[in-house]
């Protein structure tokens, strides 16, 4: 048999795409409430209010770029007659027993998910948790616990408290690592025996990427964009600390985003560009997995002038807390060239150029068969430690039939070619693999463009780009293929 009785099949979601109630319960805004949808050929944009004199406006989201998310004297704001996709998204706050049901009836053994930070404290430094939001959350796992499912927990998903963002220009600060630590140690604490896993931060690269994104950061630049991970490391080796003093049994665990790089060609140019940009990504793993900084990211801030507001003991903490488990998301390859091509690929925020032997969908994701025992042995070569794909799988524009059925043979034909590569890395390479969430089990907002219709769950939500619908539930064919898969522990992957 390819996987253990232990391992742990489920879905992945996330609260700023998928929870709504943004003022349900006590909740605070988040840095995901001041942001509008998009689409795949416009941005998602974020608004923003000036206080002193009233003027308002909007600004499209950044990504690859540095400079103030909003103007100068302004705020980030949630402003009227703007639609914002995280407000409602699919709407598991009411309909969190519904979908849980759905997930056992499709056997998960796990279930992925993220706790809205500015649920439990709405400020981010508020000096007392909201007592309701923890009680939400409380009925959410006593609702696993029904079905025996395991909550995987993400403690930050994309969504930054957005008075932290304000007043602190977010991670950027350090004052945010004692807030961060503060508000994981409350959840753990909370929720002892209910739950065994957590993630710290979802994609800690995509901090890189963009600074409001991935921490909050208004005015990023390469200087408050390290600094940032920087606080966010060692914000997670004081959670890792915190979590084994107050449950042993509790793991605390990295989320990387994971793309494997192709060079074009065999020109060492290309090897050495694929080398080269994949450091970007193993940064945060080499420091977070691996517990120390890598020498080719000093000589990088070496070479950028950037200095690091830091201290020994942070150093000593990365090294002595590093993450028990390496979890990450791979949608599929990228591919680099030094050479002049036509056309590129564009999807989940990566971009490079078009792979000739890769299929590609409608927002310009390659579906690459091979992909997940690359990466799977890429990082399991690299760190030697317990994996978890957490995040993998396909939007499409579902649609509905006459007689109300998700006919997605495209969705059950990418996840046999990744499982099935997800089974060789186990049972040809000795890969140590925790277990596998696909992202989106239940449709929820697309983060990259906000959008309704870029869908990836096993389950439809009548719910359309501009926040129209019933919020109805429907099982697609994927949904009863996955059952299949799960109930045989991967063996059976065909479409019978």
């Amino acid at each position: 048999m390819a996987f253990d009785d232990h391992f742990l099949w489920g879905g992945a979601t996330a609260a700023n795409q998928y929870e709504g109630g943004y003022q349900d319960g006590g909740k605070g805004l988040s840095t995901a409430d001041v942001m509008t949808a998009g689409a795949y050929d416009k941005p998602r944009r974020v608004t923003w209010k000036n206080p002193a004199t009233g003027e308002t406006g909007a600004t499209a989201m950044q990504f690859d770029q540095d400079g103030r998310q909003v103007p100068e004297g302004t705020e980030p704001a949630v402003l009227p007659g703007e639609y914002y996709p995280s407000h409602v998204a699919t709407d598991f706050y009411h309909h969190y027993q519904e979908d849980i049901k759905l997930m056992s009836e499709m056997g998960f053994k796990v279930f992925r998910l993220s706790i809205n930070w500015a649920r439990i404290f709405p400020n981010g430094d508020d000096k007392a948790p909201n007592e309701a939001g923890l009680a939400f959350y409380d009925r959410v796992f006593d609702e696993c616990k029904k079905y025996d499912i395991e909550p995987l927990v993400t403690l930050s998903h994309y969504e930054t408290p957005l008075h932290l963002a304000i007043k602190y220009n977010g991670w950027a600060s350090r004052k945010l690592i004692d807030f961060f630590v503060k508000y994981a140690t409350t959840v753990i604490e909370r929720y002892k025996g209910k739950v065994h896993y957590y993630l710290t931060f979802n994609e800690i690269n995509m901090i890189d990427m963009s600074g409001f994104l991935g921490g909050g950061i208004i005015n990023a630049t390469e200087q408050t964009k390290a600094q940032g991970a920087h606080n966010q490391f060692v914000a997670s080796a004081l959670t890792v600390r915190a979590a084994h003093k107050i449950d042993p049994d509790v793991k605390i665990g990295q989320m990387l985003a994971y793309s494997p790089l192709y060079a074009l060609t065999a020109d060492p140019n290309d090897q050495l560009k694929g080398q080269v940009d994949m450091q970007d990504t193993y940064f945060f793993s080499d420091v977070q997995t691996g517990g120390h900084y890598p020498a080719y990211r000093l000589k990088k801030y070496a070479r950028d002038g950037i200095k690091l507001d830091d201290t020994p003991e942070d150093f000593e903490l990365l090294a002595h807390y590093p993450a028990d488990f390496l979890s990450f998301s791979c949608y599929g390859s990228n591919t680099v060239t030094t050479h002049k091509t036509e056309g590129s690929d564009a999807g989940n925020f990566m971009a490079g150029v078009k792979n000739p032997y890769l299929k590609t969908n409608a927002w310009g994701w390659a579906t690459d068969p091979q992909v997940l025992r690359i990466a799977l042995n890429n990082l399991y070569d690299r760190y030697h430690k317990p994996l978890w794909v957490v995040e993998n799988g396909i939007g499409w524009a579902d649609e509905l039939t006459a007689d109300g059925k998700i006919h997605d043979s495209y969705r059950i034909e990418y996840l046999q070619q990744n499982i099935a590569a997800m089974r060789d890395a186990v049972t040809l390479d000795g890969v140590d693999l925790m277990g596998y969430t696909m992202w989106g089990c239940i449709d929820l907002v697309s983060a990259g463009t906000g959008e309704m219709k870029k869908r990836y769950g096993f389950v439809y939500v009548d719910r359309d780009d501009q926040g129209n619908g019933t919020l109805n539930r429907t099982t697609k064919d994927s949904f009863y293929w996955y059952k299949k898969v799960i109930a045989t522990n991967g063996e059976d992957l065909s479409n019978n």
